[in-house]
């Protein structure tokens, strides 16, 4: 599958730029799903598994690629599709996501689109809370138009490895625990997961999370309070950004806030799964005050504490 996926540098222009490129596969069916190609190390042909006793039974099994263990985990089961046979077409998508690396066994692999988060739709509503997209967007094959199913794997990592949200007591300054209650922070993100690990975590200091499903949600938050007069940098102590989102993308959303005279002086955190070197030379490209990877309760209180001390010192 080498062919399939360009090399890092090449993609890496698409970032701050609001595009970005995405893994086009089959869960052997017809319907597209897709997942984007930064998340994405390698693709390869489905190996020799083998079976974990008590694994979580989402996980069909470890393989070994180049020396490293690696636990596999059935897509098709992880969304609540009904198991099917491997054959032929069956695949291993190699990831990294939060810091940890996995495989997902997914059926044929299709290609690699280049698309812009403007063309991200998110999913409907009207689909309830129980799905496993964080948006879908579109293609069109022969004539045809198809939908594009994109995965939260945030949602499908956190129902197999569950995510804890207690804070270490050595983490809290004790002499300023009090003013953390009624600070706001603005959270920008289109997994209904990860926001509700921010929310569960930051909710014991007695923050307040300001949800927004995308960036542009949230830029157009900011600036109708800049636009009803609202100074927003006294009243957000942060604003929290996913890297990744439809409509407009945590790097673009930052670039506009430093590009804004009435918000350019906001506090802006890159939380993002996806991690790395190149994550910090974006954050320094676009204007980030800090990067945090996905999912460590402890130094998101870190960094949340480290700037409401600093906003005391010079309030």
């Amino acid at each position: 599958m080498g062919g399939v996926l360009a090399s890092v540098d090449q993609r890496t222009q698409l970032v701050g730029e609001n595009r970005l490129e995405l893994l086009l596969f089959h869960l052997h069916s017809r319907h597209f799903f897709a997942l984007n190609v930064f998340k994405v190390k390698e693709v390869v042909k489905l190996p020799h598994l083998n079976i974990m006793p008590n694994a979580h039974p989402k996980v069909c099994g470890v393989t070994t690629i180049r020396g490293e263990s690696i636990p596999v985990i059935d897509l098709r089961r992880a969304i609540c599709m009904p198991e099917c046979d491997r054959d032929a077409d069956s695949n291993l998508v190699i990831t990294e996501y939060n810091r940890s690396v996995q495989a997902f066994l997914v059926g044929k692999v299709d290609q690699i689109v280049n698309t812009t988060w403007q063309d991200i739709m998110p999913t409907p509503s009207s689909v309830g809370k129980n799905h496993y997209l964080t948006a879908l967007t579109k293609i069109k094959r022969d004539g045809v138009e198809h939908i594009v199913e994109i995965i939260d794997v945030e949602k499908v990592l956190a129902e197999i490895v569950a995510y804890d949200v207690v804070i270490s007591d050595d983490i809290l300054d004790k002499s300023i625990i009090e003013e953390f209650q009624g600070r706001k922070i603005l959270h920008a993100d289109d997994s209904p997961t990860a926001r509700r690990q921010v929310s569960d975590t930051l909710a014991q200091l007695g923050i307040e999370i300001i949800p927004a499903t995308d960036g542009q949600e949230a830029l157009n938050l900011l600036k109708h309070w800049a636009d009803e007069g609202i100074d927003v940098n006294k009243e957000l102590l942060a604003v929290i950004t996913d890297a990744e989102m439809p409509a407009m993308d945590g790097y673009r959303l930052t670039y506009e806030i430093r590009n804004d005279a009435r918000l350019k002086d906001l506090y802006v955190i890159l939380n993002t799964s996806l991690s790395g070197s190149f994550n910090q030379a974006m954050v320094e490209k676009v204007g980030c005050n800090a990067f945090l990877s996905k999912f460590q309760p402890d130094l998101l209180v870190e960094e949340i504490q480290n700037r409401l001390k600093t906003v005391l010192d010079h309030e």
